[in-house]
C-alpha cells in the first residue's frame, strides 16, 4: 500500500485541525475513567501525553481539580490548545507544551494522574507503559484508550487500514497483559460507546468534509482526496463490530516487594514482540486519530 503525498497531507489537515477531537472519546467515557481513579489528591497534578488539539484536556480540567500539563508533539494543535486555555480562563491550571511522548521532560515520579486518549501506541504500548510508570509517584494512575480486536477475519480493508497504522494492534488480554507486566495493576476497563465515536469526531468530520466539498468541487485530486477520507466513518458504521476503543485504568502500586519490582524492572527493560513506535498516517502531522483508515 502506497504511502501518502504532501497533498494528502494538506487536505487531510484542513478536515482534522477543526475538528474537537481526532479520535474517538466523549465526556461521559472520561467522567467514568475518572471515577475509578477513587484515590487521587484533592489537588493531582495530571499529565495528558499525546493531547492534540486538546478536547479531552479540557474535559478534564472540568472534571477534575489540580493542575494539566498536556504535550503533543504537532505545534499547531498546541496553539490551538494555548487559545483555548487562555479563552476559558484556565492558564492558572493548564499548560500546553510541544513535546515527545518517549522523553516528556517531567519530574521522574511526579505524577498523580497521566491520561492518554489514542495516542500511547505511536511510541509502542509497552514502551509507553514504562515511561508512564516511571513517571508517576506510587500510587499514582494512568487512564489510557487504545484499540483492540474484537471479532476474527476482519473485512480485508479494514485489516488493511489497522496493518497500515497500528500493525501490532491486539486483543484485550493483549494489553491487560502488557499493563500488569509493566508493574502496573488494573484497576478497570471498559469499551467506549459507540457515541464516543461520532459526537465529537465522526460527526463533525463528516460535517467538515461536506464544507471542503464546496471549497474543492473543481479540483479532481482533492476531491478524491475527501472521498478517502469519507470512507472510514462509513466503514465504521459497516465494520465496527471487528475493532473497539477501550479505556483502561491502571495504576502504579504503592508499595512493591522486592521480588514485584525485580520483576517489573526485568519487563521495563525488556523489548517485547510488537513493542516498537508504530509509523501512523499524520503522526508527523497531527495528533493521533484511530487506526483504521484506508488510504
Amino acid at each position: 500500500m502506497n504511502q501518502p503525498g504532501s497533498r494528502f497531507w494538506e487536505i487531510f489537515c484542513e478536515v482534522y485541525e477543526s475538528l474537537p477531537r481526532q479520535g474517538p472519546g466523549n465526556r461521559v467515557c472520561a467522567a467514568r475513567a475518572l471515577g475509578l481513579c477513587r484515590e487521587l489528591p484533592q489537588s493531582p497534578a495530571i499529565l495528558d501525553l499525546g493531547c492534540g488539539v486538546g478536547g479531552q484536556t479540557l474535559q478534564l480540567a472540568e472534571l477534575a481539580s489540580g493542575s494539566i500539563v498536556a504535550i503533543d508533539r504537532h505545534a499547531p494543535s498546541i496553539e490551538r490548545l494555548k487559545a483555548a486555555i487562555a479563552e476559558r480562563g484556565l492558564s492558572q491550571r493548564v499548560r500546553a507544551l510541544v513535546g515527545d511522548m518517549t522523553s516528556p521532560e517531567q519530574p521522574l515520579e511526579s505524577v498523580d494522574l497521566i491520561w492518554s486518549e489514542g495516542a500511547l501506541y505511536n511510541i509502542g504500548l509497552r514502551n509507553a507503559l514504562r515511561v508512564c510508570h516511571g513517571l508517576l509517584r506510587p500510587g499514582g494512575y494512568l487512564a489510557f484508550t487504545d484499540a483492540v480486536w474484537r471479532k476474527e477475519n476482519p473485512p480485508p480493508e479494514i485489516k488493511a487500514g489497522f496493518d497500515l497504522g497500528y500493525p501490532s494492534m491486539g486483543w484485550l488480554d493483549d494489553d491487560v497483559a502488557a499493563i500488569r507486566n509493566c508493574g502496573f495493576e488494573l484497576v478497570g476497563h471498559f469499551t467506549l460507546t459507540d457515541e464516543a465515536w461520532w459526537e465529537d469526531f465522526y460527526t463533525p468530520m463528516e460535517t467538515r468534509i461536506a464544507e471542503l466539498r464546496g471549497k474543492y468541487a473543481s479540483d479532481v485530486e482533492a476531491s478524491a482526496i475527501l472521498d478517502q477520507l469519507a470512507e472510514e466513518p462509513q466503514m465504521h458504521r459497516r465494520h465496527s463490530s471487528f475493532y473497539a476503543y477501550e479505556f483502561f485504568v491502571a495504576r502504579r502500586p504503592l508499595a512493591q516487594s522486592r521480588p514485584e519490582m525485580i520483576e517489573a524492572l526485568e519487563h521495563q527493560a525488556r523489548p517485547a514482540d510488537g513493542d516498537r513506535t508504530e509509523t501512523r498516517r499524520g503522526e508527523h502531522v497531527l495528533r493521533d486519530h484511530p487506526p483504521g483508515r484506508v488510504v
